[in-house]
């Protein structure tokens, strides 16, 4: 277990966010489960706020930025910032090079077949047929590793079930009744505990938009 080192949790950390992006998400529980308070800026991604592209300018969400001025605009690398400061369950008390090969997995070879599944019109000179089924090749094996444990790297959550669950929502969400129908029970139960976590619910509040001036959306987590 992590403690808090040389900063103040309660200090309020900016964080630009868009409420349905998978990678936001995982930031979003990541900075939630480490204590700290998220001054929440919903982004509308087709009109990106001149503070975040001055923040970030590749325009990309989450971008986090500490009380001095620091910003951290890869959701990895806000997973691992928030963690390193406080791991209260542990998340990071995992094998890493399971945990590595797991994410590197889904944020290439499990994302690329998501996008040609989910969007194949964004993909006009490429053959997305076989996507949805490298996505049930990936999802299999998921489940399988969930046959030996009620997570997927141990009985206790890691970092790798955090960094994977907004995508695999995302991939339900396609299709429901397609997902549904899966003979992958271990990963549907994995999910649904997940989605119906106080964590997840208190990450995926409804805000409005934000804009300079007017106001933001705090997110406390409880202690």
């Amino acid at each position: 277990m992590n403690t808090m080192t040389n900063f103040d949790y309660k200090e309020t950390l900016v964080l630009y966010s868009f409420r349905r992006c998978p990678y936001a998400i995982r930031g979003r529980m990541s900075l939630y489960k480490a204590g700290f308070i998220i001054e929440l800026r919903e982004v509308d991604l087709k009109n990106k706020p001149e503070q975040m592209l001055k923040a970030s300018p590749k325009g990309t969400v989450p971008v986090l930025i500490l009380p001095k001025g620091k910003v951290i605009d890869e959701s990895l690398d806000i997973m691992k910032w928030a963690l390193n400061k406080n791991d209260p369950d542990g998340w990071l008390n995992t094998d890493k090079t399971k945990m590595q090969f797991l994410i590197e997995r889904n944020d290439n070879k499990f994302k690329r077949a998501l996008d040609r599944y989910k969007y194949p019109n964004r993909y006009p000179n490429e053959n997305c047929k076989g996507a949805r089924e490298t996505c049930t090749e990936i999802l299999n094996d998921l489940n399988n590793r969930l046959k030996k444990h009620k997570n997927i790297l141990s009985n206790t959550v890691s970092m790798a079930d955090i960094a994977l669950l907004p995508f695999i929502r995302q991939c339900a969400l396609v299709d429901s009744e397609w997902f549904y129908n899966l003979h992958m029970p271990r990963l549907h139960d994995w999910l649904q505990r997940h989605l119906d976590s106080t964590i997840f619910k208190s990450i995926m509040i409804k805000s409005t938009v934000w804009t300079r001036g007017g106001k933001s959306t705090l997110i406390i987590p409880e202690h």
